[in-house]
């Protein structure tokens, strides 16, 4: 069958296609891994679509393809920058002007916004053209949404691979927005080359309500919502910030992270948010590239871990249904339980 379309396809002059045994009939035939990349350099949104699903696909039959992609992308032109704070400091308005600033210079900018989907009911909450509306409808930009599925702290396990395949497509700037929860933002750090942490001026975030883990994580901190009657205060909450943060001892390159305002209302500030993401590279040299390295090593263990665990065999689940019903009854306890479960599983 799927030579038949392959013929039909050659006679009618279009691309070559094979169709995924996965897919469901009547969907979309997915394109071969070289007819996805040769889309990808020419950023055509289906080939982009296809890739994103295909790397993001948890089903068995899958995987050796997105292998054989990521393998084949050209990745590390890019600038990798995450975007993270808490519920209401305003991301995606910040999103929306900063990206739109990139693309007024000329660059061009994929959004990877990590997807708070239900783990209940597999909903999500976003509307990428409503919250996003100028990059969203900009003809050099790509929004995505990445599925949190789960893991921790909403920081998808299949952005890593999203990031590869917009950098291959030749995009700029990735922007990865997280849901901003706590422990999310510590580990969107292992996913980008700079970190920019949002808050808000007045609601406690500016010291207390910032953990001492994601204040370290990041690269620097802009106030937002500066603008109108909150400019004073903002200018204010950055002061104090900007002491507070004295106190942390630069990093490996010798940068200190800065504290700065902005009004994604106003567009004031966003010019100095991007020039301290082109400083930080500028001074980062070998450390930028070390970052990456380090990055690559956790990508390769994680994605270990996460395989093993998969692939564990139904033995196995089995006798872990066992013991959760013996620990459950009260019949065994959890940490003598946990050790013997442990045992019988890694002697097999």
């Amino acid at each position: 069958m799927a030579d038949g379309l392959k013929k039909r396809s050659s006679e009618l002059g279009g691309p070559a296609v094979t169709r995924n045994p996965s897919m469901k009939a009547g969907s979309r035939p997915r394109m071969s891994v070289a007819r996805l990349l040769k889309g990808l350099v020419q950023r055509e949104r289906n080939a982009l679509g296809q890739a994103l699903s295909l790397v993001e696909s948890t089903r068995p039959e899958d995987r050796e393809q997105a292998a054989e992609l990521l393998a084949q992308c050209e990745t590390g032109g890019a600038i990798r920058l995450a975007i993270s704070g808490s519920p209401g400091v305003g991301k995606s308005t910040f999103i929306d002007a900063f990206g739109s600033h990139l693309l007024d210079s000329g660059l061009k900018v994929a959004v990877l916004a990590v997807d708070p989907s239900s783990v209940r009911t597999g909903g999500s909450i976003l509307g990428d053209k409503t919250r996003m509306p100028r990059v969203a409808s900009h003809a050099d930009a790509f929004v995505r949404p990445s599925p949190a599925s789960g893991h921790l702290g909403g920081v998808a396990r299949y952005t890593r691979p999203a990031i590869s395949v917009c950098e291959h497509a030749g995009y700029d700037v990735v922007l990865l927005e997280t849901v901003g929860v706590g422990q999310s933002e510590v580990a969107a750090r292992d996913l980008c080359d700079f970190f920019l942490l949002l808050s808000l001026a007045g609601a406690g975030d500016e010291l207390q309500g910032i953990k001492r883990g994601i204040m370290e994580a990041a690269d620097a901190v802009a106030i937002t919502k500066a603008d109108g009657d909150n400019t004073a205060g903002a200018e204010a909450a950055a002061a104090r910030l900007k002491g507070a943060m004295r106190l942390f001892p630069p990093d490996e390159s010798g940068w200190r992270p800065r504290v700065m305002t902005c009004s994604a209302l106003e567009g004031r500030g966003l010019s100095e948010v991007w020039q301290t993401v082109t400083d930080f590279r500028a001074m980062s040299g070998v450390h930028w590239t070390a970052r990456r390295a380090a990055q690559r090593r956790l990508w390769f263990r994680q994605e270990v871990l996460a395989l093993r665990a998969e692939r564990d065999s139904e033995e196995e689940a089995a006798l872990l249904e066992v013991a959760l019903a013996r620990v459950e009854a009260g019949l065994a306890h959890p940490f003598s339980a946990a050790l013997r479960f442990v045992d019988e599983t890694a002697s097999r």
